[in-house]
């Protein structure tokens, strides 16, 4: 749906005690001589920052280089962070915390690969879509699994509370499905054979398979889904501000930059 930009900039003394009179949570200093958003307009938790959380084990979406989060996620949150005048800061948590991190205030937005699911909504707004996913199977090369249909009766890994777990417990049984706090350690499992297979994004399957020696991803597609940050339903204001800032960042294509410079052309 379309969403607009909460305030231009400021260009007089009248309207910046205007914009001022709605409350702020940052100097509108940083948005200065562009056309950004007015920071001033939105609240966020700390002044002036746009806090995000993330799980950081989550190739290409996000994760370390060295002691740096980067990642899609991770470009897309500064490019918004950017639009508003807000510095960005991220937080690394486990995947399961961060709706509750989100809910609580705690943080402003989560940005991790999350799809947008109606369970999800429940608990948090989501913003428009950023991007498309693909959940995969990994299996070891030589396995008899060559479809979802051969995974009935087989230990399956996946990440703790993401729509791989919610889909394979609901397909599977939940006495089939083995849960990780990192999808790191789901395929370190299917490695040792400690599982059949791993359920799982499939940008993040293509990193794990690449470096892993003998696991394969098989041909066909589990579950299609979209990705989104998700925000508090308390800051509707944020959620607005960072749409407009979206809708801006697609138009001029630097989302699909973004995307094209981590997502491996198939």
């Amino acid at each position: 749906m379309k969403k607009k930009l909460l305030a231009a900039i400021l260009c007089v003394a009248t309207c910046a005690c205007l914009l001022m009179g709605c409350g702020g949570s940052s100097s509108s200093d940083s948005a200065e001589g562009s056309s950004q958003a007015d920071a001033s307009a939105v609240t966020t938790v700390t002044e002036g920052v746009l806090t995000m959380a993330t799980n950081a084990y989550f190739p290409p979406y996000e994760y370390y280089d060295g002691s740096e989060i980067v990642g899609i996620d991770a470009e897309i949150a500064k490019a918004v962070a950017d639009k508003l005048g807000l510095e960005l800061q991220i937080q690394d948590m486990e995947f399961d915390s961060i709706i509750t991190a989100v809910q609580t205030g705690k943080v402003d937005i989560g940005l991790a690969g999350m799809t947008v699911t109606d369970e999800r909504k429940q608990s948090v707004n989501f913003t428009d879509t950023y991007a498309e996913g693909i959940q995969s199977i990994i299996v070891k090369e030589g396995s008899d699994i060559k479809s979802a249909d051969d995974l009935k009766g087989k230990k399956i890994g996946v990440q703790l509370s993401t729509t791989g777990d919610i889909y394979a417990t609901d397909d599977y049984g939940k006495e089939n499905v083995e849960e990780y706090n990192k999808g790191n350690d789901a395929v370190q499992a299917l490695v040792t054979g400690k599982v059949d297979a791993v359920i799982i994004d499939n940008q993040p399957a293509i990193s794990y398979v690449a470096s892993n020696e003998g696991l394969v991803i098989l041909d066909t597609e589990y579950v299609k889904e979209e990705y989104a940050g998700c925000i508090s339903k308390d800051n509707e204001e944020l959620l607005e501000a960072i749409n407009g800032a979206l809708a801006e960042l697609k138009e001029d294509g630097t989302i699909q930059g973004i995307l094209d410079k981590y997502i491996v052309s198939e």
